[in-house]
């Protein structure tokens, strides 16, 4: 469900807008959060057969943090975020490659 969906429902059933059940969109974020996804996005990814994703190739961040006029107080602050989402997609991998490989096994 998108933002304007939920806005729309509740509008239509008269109850309050519950902010916290309200999906978020990436305009409600800050411009640094944007930056640190596209960043991310534009970096390369590190992938083994058997292994899976095994995270970013952080090889051109400089560049990229040049390109997206990243300040040097920002940086510790996009790295952490790069990190975070470093480690949510790696975890992710690693669950669905899990089921593939207990799928295979099962057969």
């Amino acid at each position: 469900m998108t933002k304007d969906q939920y806005l729309r429902m509740v509008e239509q059933t008269g109850e309050e807008i519950d902010w916290k059940r309200c999906p978020d969109e990436l305009g409600d974020f800050p411009d640094s959060v944007i930056d640190a996804l596209n960043i991310f996005h534009s970096l390369g990814n590190k992938v083994y057969p058997e292994i899976g994703y095994i995270g970013k190739d952080y090889t051109n961040t400089d560049i990229l943090f040049e390109l997206y006029n990243i300040k040097k107080y920002q940086k510790d602050w996009i790295m952490e975020l790069l990190l975070f989402l470093e480690g949510h997609t790696v975890d992710e991998s690693q669950r669905k490659l899990k089921a593939e490989y207990d799928k295979v096994k099962r057969k």
